[in-house]
């Protein structure tokens, strides 16, 4: 057993399942726990996404909480297309997973995580690869786990490069600024944003390894990533193959050496032309200790080779 504990926060698409994989094949980390989100699926699609990942790794241990299902400034959520164009209609690249086996826990999923944070403190990362909606609601309840946790790792935002729903906001943080407002003015953050994770890119090389291996997990991630690079044909096609959004901040939460970044004091602005912009707070700017860490660098090779060796590792077994 690792000493160090994870807890992903995610709203299982393609990407989120390719974190799940590299923090089941992390030996220096065990994962505790998954909290369901929505943003790429609707949350009872991700979460059942989660478990059929879990279970096609052997990870059939870890526990995953249903958390919740909309955004704190709106009553419902409603899917928005380009996640169904670039994830597939059912989240995971239209992949035909056998249903899960075990079923989703039926506790609070925010109380499990409150509980979680008292228990391993300066041992626990969380890393929310969706929305912040989830962990707005944890802050709120117990305000001290931001002086608790050791270390909260996220996905999302932009700050040197323009967002991919509109042109200042990244869709996770997009999906509800507010409650990600009140994360970046209360938390000590590392943010994994567009700025590094764009630089973090997967091709057809790659997935054709994991085909050679002829196990299940292989061919699996293979068809689901190949999905998703042939999406990001139509709606990136500069890139040349797919970013490893959600596994790169899995990586960084677990070796922060493979980014660079710039200390600030940062807020998430919420007017409407502006709305889901993650940059500095002008009230705190000259503040001393800034609480959020702003990836703008990455060691892309050595964290690609990492990434390689700790999924094709995993999927050669399964």
């Amino acid at each position: 057993m690792a000493r160090k504990k994870m807890i992903l926060d995610l709203d299982t698409g393609i990407d989120d399942a390719l974190a799940i994989a590299y923090a089941v094949a992390d030996p220096t980390v065990d994962l505790i726990g998954i909290i369901g989100s929505y943003g790429n699926v609707y949350v009872e699609d991700g979460v059942q996404n989660s478990l059929k990942i879990l279970e096609l790794l052997g990870a059939t241990d870890v526990p995953v909480y249903q958390g919740l299902e909309h955004s704190s400034e709106s009553d419902h959520f409603d899917r928005m297309p380009i996640s169904a164009e670039i994830h597939g209609q059912n989240g995971i690249g239209e992949i035909d997973l056998p249903a899960p086996k075990r079923q989703p826990e039926t506790g609070d999923a925010i109380d499990f995580f409150i509980k979680a944070v008292e228990k391993y403190q300066q041992d626990l990362i969380l890393v929310p690869t969706g929305p912040l909606t989830n962990l707005d609601e944890a802050i709120k309840r117990a305000p001290n786990l931001v002086n608790q946790i050791g270390n909260i790792t996220l996905m999302g935002g932009a700050v040197t490069v323009p967002g991919n729903v509109t042109n200042v906001a990244e869709a996770n943080i997009n999906q509800d600024a507010t409650a990600a407002d009140h994360v970046f003015r209360q938390a000590p953050l590392t943010q994994v944003g567009l700025d590094v994770t764009l630089r973090t890119l997967l091709t057809r090389k790659e997935t054709q390894q994991w085909r050679e291996l002829g196990t299940k997990a292989g061919q699996a991630f293979a068809d689901m990533v190949d999905y998703y690079i042939k999406a990001y044909e139509v709606t990136s096609p500069d890139l040349h193959g797919c970013a490893l959004h959600d596994p790169f901040a899995v990586g960084v939460a677990i070796d922060p050496s493979f980014v660079e970044t710039i200390a600030l004091n940062m807020y998430v602005t919420t007017d409407e032309k502006y709305y889901g912009r993650t940059t500095g707070d002008p009230a705190r700017l000259a503040e001393p200790n800034p609480n959020v860490k702003v990836a703008v660098n990455a060691d892309v090779d050595r964290y690609l080779a990492s990434f390689m060796e700790h999924l094709t590792g995993l999927f050669a077994q399964k």
